[in-house]
């Protein structure tokens, strides 16, 4: 499954960036492929593992703040894996051309 991740911090101030690499680096850690967006991360694997370093996220930044707003979507396709570059790729297939 793929899922967009998104956490912020709430109460911290207009920067949220310190908060945010700590969840990269968590992120990092797992082994689980991911890519990094303007507006938040894709993370792609199985139920399981994808849902506990959400968890593990969610819970390193409430560490530090009052609330935490955290947002995620998913979309689960049976029987296809490396999705995270497939859906770029099958994108710029049909545009005809490499997309930033």
């Amino acid at each position: 499954m793929v899922v967009d991740l998104s956490i912020i911090p709430m109460g911290l101030g207009v920067s949220i960036s310190p908060e945010v690499a700590k969840v990269i680096k968590i992120i990092d850690q797992s082994g689980i492929p991911y890519t990094v967006t303007p507006m938040g991360t894709v993370l792609e694997g199985d139920w399981d593992a994808v849902m506990s370093l959400v968890r593990r996220c969610h819970d390193e930044v409430l560490k530090n703040s009052e609330r935490v707003y955290t947002k995620i979507t998913i979309d689960d396709r049976k029987r296809k894996t490396d999705r995270l570059r497939g859906k770029v790729a099958s994108l710029e297939a049909k545009v005809g051309k490499k997309l930033p």
